[in-house]
């Protein structure tokens, strides 16, 4: 993909950032190999070091460069038409019913764990959630018995760029009965208590993250090191298991637009967007955040600007981790046969958003109200491509 949009005076990019300090930043911490990949990938985005074409207007002759994006799931400029095709694919998994988001979230005390063991300390999170709210489902007292969809999506980071692991889930408010041949629907404004939820959650992570600690399948490196020692991790494991874990429900959405709307401001997402950064200059990066103990007011933070690279680079995910993941009757195995069926079980003949075949041209169109290859001088003729600056470079991580 090639972009030639130019960025707005005075915009700050998180790209810049990472060309003025990463040098300092590498002698003050340590980098892994993915996070290395991710800030290459960022600082050279749509610049002349990943290559591109020139273009020429049929019309007027105006000629430009347009330079490769870098295409990396962590960028905050490549992830809108990513995002896009991603939601225009969920339309045909939409159901006619009211649906529920719950949040389930890990004590920070087990951070220092994670920090060398995120993928498998982030595999069980998707796991233990996902058994809670199926047990919960098959369970009698909740009036459903019957097998959940939903989705679920992995968030890192708070606001201040610090380390806030989460999972948002987001249910259709109903299950599948067991033969197949029923939707038992939920209360309209209740799915499960949050603190029940909260204490099965607790004990299904805990009883993984052991049997990982168990089977000596969990790194400790520098600060990590006495966790290894198995009176530690047990005085760990118990501090963790007394407190009270955080299983947070929000409003049921209203119908399926709305979840649309949800899903397109949460999905993509990465740690911080361009737009909250205000300012760089002398060493320090400031930047916009919500205060969630302060009635959600914006405020501005400033930090040295190599601590704000390790903030940001402690999100970035082990290379392949699902971020979005599908399970029951939204998993890829069963949503082609069961979505159908579900729609005529809950209302037959409601109408809801349809998938849109559409190029990424037409996509392009519909989202910004212009031609992605449109002159951006005289504004009537076509750029075409003339040839390729350097060889393509491209990355999927």
């Amino acid at each position: 993909m090639t972009m030639k949009k130019r960025r707005p005076v005075n915009q700050f990019e998180l790209s810049d950032i990472f060309r003025q300090y990463d040098r300092q930043y590498i002698k003050e911490y340590r980098l892994q190999p993915g996070q290395y990949k991710v800030m290459s990938c960022i600082k050279n985005c749509r610049t002349a070091a990943l290559g591109g074409h020139r273009e020429h207007c049929n019309n007027c002759g105006y000629e430009q460069n347009a330079y490769n994006s870098c295409r990396n799931r962590h960028c905050p400029k490549c992830q809108t038409l990513v995002k896009e095709k991603w939601l225009n694919n969920r339309k045909a998994e939409l159901l006619p019913c009211s649906y529920f988001h719950n949040v389930f979230t890990l004590p920070h005390k087990l951070h220092p764990i994670m920090t060398y063991n995120k993928k498998f300390c982030l595999n069980i999170l998707f796991s233990s959630v996902k058994e809670t709210l199926q047990a919960f489902a098959s369970d009698p007292q909740w009036r459903l018995e019957g097998t959940l969809g939903f989705i679920s999506i992995l968030h890192t980071w708070n606001q201040k760029l610090l380390e806030h692991f989460h999972l948002h889930c987001v249910i259709p408010g109903g299950v599948l009965s067991f033969n197949k041949k029923q939707w038992n629907p939920s209360k309209e404004n209740f799915l499960f208590r949050t603190d029940s939820l909260a204490k099965e959650f607790k004990k299904r992570y805990l009883k993984k993250l052991q049997e990982e600690y168990d089977n000596k399948k969990l790194i400790f490196v520098g600060k990590t090191d006495s966790l290894n020692t198995p009176e530690v991790f047990k005085n760990l494991i118990k501090k963790v298991s007394e407190q009270q874990w955080i299983v947070f429900s929000k409003k049921p959405f209203a119908g399926p637009e709305q979840v649309l709307e949800y899903l397109g401001r949460y999905t993509h997402r990465v740690a911080i967007s361009n737009n909250r950064i205000k300012n760089i200059s002398d060493g320090n990066v400031t930047f916009s955040y919500r205060d969630r103990q302060d009635e959600n007011k914006e405020k501005e933070l400033c930090i040295p600007a190599t601590e704000f690279i390790n903030r940001f680079l402690k999100h970035v995910l082990p290379k392949g981790f699902m971020k979005i993941r599908y399970y029951g009757f939204l998993s890829p195995r069963n949503k082609k046969k069961i979505i159908p069926l579900l729609r005529s079980l809950i209302a037959p003949g409601v109408e809801l958003p349809e998938k849109l075949e559409e190029t990424t041209s037409e996509m392009f169109l519909r989202l910004t109200g212009s031609q992605i290859n449109c002159c951006p001088k005289c504004k009537i003729g076509t750029m075409i491509d003339i040839g390729d600056l350097s060889e393509e470079w491209e990355d999927t991580s």
